[in-house]
C-alpha cells in the first residue's frame, strides 16, 4: 500500500529484526499488539528477541541468513549499530529497509558522525582526527588537558576511550587505542552539569515527533539512571527537542534516533553521540509516555502516523545489572517494594529482558518507576539498598 511519502504498511505484515537483544524484545512486543508479525536474525539460540517472535540463528555476516530474513519480511530493522556493511548492503537490495544504510554508515564512526551533526547547524565539541602519537601531541596542544580519545568505531558503554587527564597519559592512551586498527577522534573535554538525551521519531511520509528530554545519570560509564522530567529550564528542554528534530530531518532519519547531550553550566548543549535505533534512555516511555519509543518505531518504519508523546507521569528509570538481578527478583517475589515498606508513593513497573547469562555490568533489565516527583523515584532507588554503588 502507497501513501504520499512512501510505502504504508499495515498490521499482519513481518518485520525483521537483524539483532536479537533487549531492543528488538521490547519492540517485538509493542509491535506485536499493534498486530504485526516478528522474525529476528541473531546467533545466540533462544534470544530475547526470539523468546517472543520467530529467529534465525546465524551470525550477522552470513548472507544466505541474510537472504532468508529477507524472504520472510515485508520491512527490515535493526536494534544495534554495528551491523556488517556487506549485509545491509544486500538487505537493501532485497528486501524494503526504510532506515537505509546511509544513516548506518554515518553514525558508525565518530568523525563521520559529527561532520554530520554539524551539517544540521548543531554544535558538538571541538576535535581532532588522529592517526599517530605525534598528531596526538599536537592535537592535546590544541584542544587541552583533559580531552578524550576515542576510537572512530565500535565504541559503547565507555568502550574504545581514554579520558588523557595529563602529557603522561598521551603514549599510553595512544598506544592502548591504535590497538583496535581503527582511526581515532580526539574530544576536547565538555565541563557538563547534565548529561541530556532525546528520542526523535521521523516516517517516510516526513513527519517528526520528539519525546521529553531525559536526563542521565551514568556509573562506570554505563547508564544508571535516566529522570524526566529532566531536572533543567524550559527553554534547554525546548532547544534540546528542537535540536534532535533539526538533526533527524536534515539526515533523512526514518525511525528513532537517539541524540546524547551535553549541558555546560553556561547553559551551552553540545552533541556526544547519536544512535539510529530505540535507546536505554528512551524505556521510560514505556509506561509514562501516552506512546512507548518501541510502538513509535514501529510505527515510523511502517510509515503509520505517528503517536503523541506526550508525559503522563514523572518517571525515573534504573537500569537492571547483572549484580542486581538476584535481589531485584527476591523483592518482586517477597513484594518489598510495596508503598507501605517504602513509605513512597511510587510505582515500579519491572521489565527483565530474559538473557541467559547473568554478569556484572551486563543490562539484564530496567525498572521505571512511576511517581508524583521524581526525587521520590530517587529516594526509592536509595532506600531499596539494591543499587548501593549508584548515585543520582
Amino acid at each position: 500500500m502507497m501513501s504520499e511519502g512512501g510505502r504504508v504498511l499495515g498490521p499482519g505484515s513481518t518485520i525483521g529484526v537483524l539483532g536479537g537483544g533487549q531492543l528488538g524484545r521490547m519492540m517485538t512486543l509493542a509491535g506485536t499488539n499493534l498486530g504485526y508479525r516478528f522474525i529476528t536474525l541473531d546467533p545466540t539460540p533462544n534470544a530475547p528477541c526470539g523468546q517472543v517472535g520467530e529467529q534465525i540463528v546465524a551470525k550477522y555476516d552470513d548472507q544466505a541468513a541474510a537472504r532468508e530474513l529477507a524472504e520472510r519480511s515485508d520491512v527490515i530493522t535493526y536494534e544495534f549499530e554495528n551491523v556488517d556493511a556487506g549485509v545491509a548492503a544486500l538487505l537493501e537490495e532485497l528486501s524494503y529497509v526504510p532506515q537505509g544504510s546511509g544513516l548506518l554508515y554515518t553514525t558508525q564512526h565518530r568523525l563521520r558522525e559529527k561532520r554530520a551533526v554539524e551539517a544540521a547547524g548543531v554544535k558538538v565539541a571541538p576535535y581532532v582526527a588522529v592517526s599517530s602519537e605525534d598528531e596526538l601531541r599536537t592535537a592535546v596542544a590544541r584542544l587541552g588537558i583533559p580531552s578524550v580519545l576515542k576510537t572512530a568505531t565500535g565504541g559503547y558503554d565507555g568502550k574504545g576511550q581514554w579520558v588523557i587527564r595529563s602529557e603522561a597519559e598521551i603514549g599510553p592512551a595512544y598506544a592502548e587505542l591504535s590497538k583496535a586498527g581503527t582511526e581515532l577522534v580526539l574530544e576536547q573535554f565538555i565541563p557538563f552539569v547534565k548529561e541530556l538525551s532525546v528520542i526523535a521519531a521521523r516516517s517516510p511520509r516526513g513527519e517528526i515527533r520528539t519525546f521529553p528530554v531525559a536526563e542521565n545519570v551514568h556509573v562506570d560509564n554505563i547508564l544508571h539512571v535516566s529522570i524526566v522530567p529532566a531536572r533543567v529550564e524550559a527553554h534547554v528542554l525546548q532547544e534540546a527537542e528542537r535540536m534532535a528534530a533539526r538533526i533527524a530531518e536534515t539526515m533523512g532519519a526514518v525511525g528513532l534516533l537517539a541524540v546524547e547531550m551535553f549541558l555546560t553550566e553556561d547553559g551551552e548543549l553540545f552533541v556526544n553521540e547519536l544512535a539510529p535505533r530505540p535507546h536505554n534512555s528512551g524505556h521510560y516511555t514505556m509506561e509514562a509516555c501516552t506512546t512507548s519509543q518501541f510502538e513509535q518505531h514501529v510505527r515510523a518504519i511502517c510509515n503509520l502516523p505517528l503517536g503523541e508523546t506526550k508525559l503522563l507521569t514523572p518517571v525515573v528509570m534504573v537500569n537492571v545489572l547483572g549484580e542486581h538481578l538476584d535481589s531485584v527478583v527476591e523483592a518482586m517475589t517477597k513484594n518489598t517494594w510495596d508503598e507501605a515498606n517504602t513509605g513512597l508513593m511510587v510505582v515500579p513497573k519491572v521489565h527483565l529482558y530474559g538473557k541467559s547469562g547473568s554478569a556484572p555490568k551486563r543490562k539484564m533489565g530496567h525498572i521505571n518507576l512511576l511517581c508524583r516527583d521524581v526525587q521520590d523515584g530517587l529516594n526509592w532507588i536509595e532506600q531499596t539498598n539494591i543499587w548501593r554503588n549508584g548515585h543520582a
